[in-house]
């Protein structure tokens, strides 16, 4: 069985470009059903956030509206609290040796978008896992995560790979708006990967070699099935 590193923003809020604090965290949607695919597929899942700090749901993401209906918002948040020992004691990116993983998954919400776009610890362990061939599976606003990683010559690791993130429609439509500090989908753009787009809120997947990609919270129990496929063609 393997060792899977999730990586967790701690954010609990994103500066918006008007300057206000926008409450935000991890979409429970993301972080749920990814872990509980592979949980129940027999591998081990360690969270780890920077500093160790217990990550934040965002609380839209359990609202009934958002989550798909009462009984999927009452799913997450029962299984939240089942998981609550791993979440309030997570590890810290700063300790983390990249070579005791297999893989590294990404769930998104906006908090990533607050720190991990920025850690040089997470930058680290995505250089050390993408040139040991490890799987590494952001989604949503996860990729935001991989813009940690550049070289000391500031080049982005990830330019000229294959991915999708959560798109500037779905940010516009459904997400932070007009006032959305910067957009992922743009930023990955301009660094240089080759984003791809499906239909908004609809589940889309990009596999590159290594790298499993994600658009939307719709895409979470996919890109960890996916995850399990890649983990497979390893065995």
């Amino acid at each position: 069985m393997a060792n899977i590193l999730m990586v967790v923003s701690a954010a609990d809020s994103l500066t918006m470009k008007d300057g206000s604090e926008h409450p935000t965290g991890f979409w429970a949607e993301e972080l749920v059903e990814s872990h509980r695919v592979l949980r129940e597929a027999g591998h081990t899942v360690r969270i780890s956030t920077p500093n160790g700090t217990k990550p934040t749901v965002d609380a839209v993401s359990l609202d009934p509206a958002q989550a798909g209906g009462e009984e999927r918002a009452v799913a997450f948040t029962n299984y939240l609290s089942f998981i609550d020992a791993e979440l309030t004691a997570p590890l810290a990116l700063a300790d983390v040796d990249a070579a005791e993983y297999d893989a590294v998954i990404m769930p998104g919400g906006h908090g990533p978008m607050a720190d991990l776009a920025f850690d040089k610890d997470l930058g680290r362990i995505l250089i050390a896992a993408d040139n040991d061939g490890k799987i590494i599976a952001p989604f949503c606003h996860g990729p935001a995560g991989l813009l940690s990683a550049e070289t000391e010559n500031g080049d982005f690791v990830f330019a000229g790979r294959k991915l999708t993130v959560f798109t500037d429609e779905e940010e516009l439509g459904g997400g932070t708006g007009e006032n959305t500090p910067w957009f992922v989908e743009d930023v990955l753009r301009n660094k240089g990967a080759e984003v791809e787009t499906g239909p908004a809120w609809s589940s889309f997947v990009v596999r590159d070699r290594n790298l499993i990609s994600g658009q939307n919270p719709q895409s979470s129990e996919d890109v960890a099935q996916a995850v399990l496929a890649a983990l497979g063609e390893q065995d």
